[in-house]
């Protein structure tokens, strides 16, 4: 169970709770967002509020397979974020935290009190331009995100001698050695039939 500060277990129990995010891209440049009004300093950074946040949407299952899909919206009319996107930051980190407001509305920033909401990495960046604002949307998704990916590996034997001395599947390519597959399927005892 998570336990906060009594500040914060005093702005949960009111029926007034306001919160902010922090987030943190880390791209080519870092970038420290904020959606409170004012900037805020945490954990050794300045979180901007003038950095362009615009949403933030909660998690979601894509449709691709069942893992959760987190989708942060900038404004973006310096073009940092068109910049960087050019230098492709798929797979980049995103980090977003949520912290509370006290009753007299100024930030809590006490570490234990402020909650992680998201880590994950940049799947699909896109950039729409209305021409009265470009917005550039990043949806981030979790480690599961990888497991629709396809990466292309190659290699040569050398190449897997240096990555791995007990790795053998090279060998039996490179090496004039016949291989016996059978085909067929199990029986009820284990015996393969032909």
């Amino acid at each position: 169970m998570r336990v906060f500060s009594s500040v914060v277990e005093a702005v949960l129990a009111s029926d007034n709770i306001k919160f902010f995010f922090l987030i943190k891209l880390s791209f080519n440049s870092n970038y420290y967002i904020t959606s409170h009004g004012q900037d805020i300093f945490f954990d050794g950074n300045t979180y901007s509020a003038n950095g362009g946040l615009f949403e933030v949407d909660s998690p979601k299952f894509s449709s691709v397979i069942d893992r959760e899909a987190y989708r942060i919206v900038v404004i973006d009319n310096l073009n940092a974020m068109k910049a960087e996107i050019e230098s492709n930051v798929v797979g980049k980190p995103i980090e977003v935290k949520l912290g509370f407001l006290d009753t007299d509305g100024s930030p809590i920033v006490t570490p234990a009190d402020v909650l992680s909401v998201y880590k994950g990495y940049v799947d699909s960046p896109t950039i729409t331009n209305d021409w009265d604002k470009k917005v550039v949307s990043f949806e981030g998704t979790s480690a599961l995100a990888d497991l629709d990916m396809v990466n292309s590996f190659i290699t040569s034997r050398d190449g897997m001698d240096q990555k791995s001395s007990t790795d053998t599947s090279f060998d039996q390519i490179y090496e004039s050695s016949a291989i016996e597959i059978k085909w067929g399927k199990l029986n009820q005892s284990n015996v393969v039939e032909t």
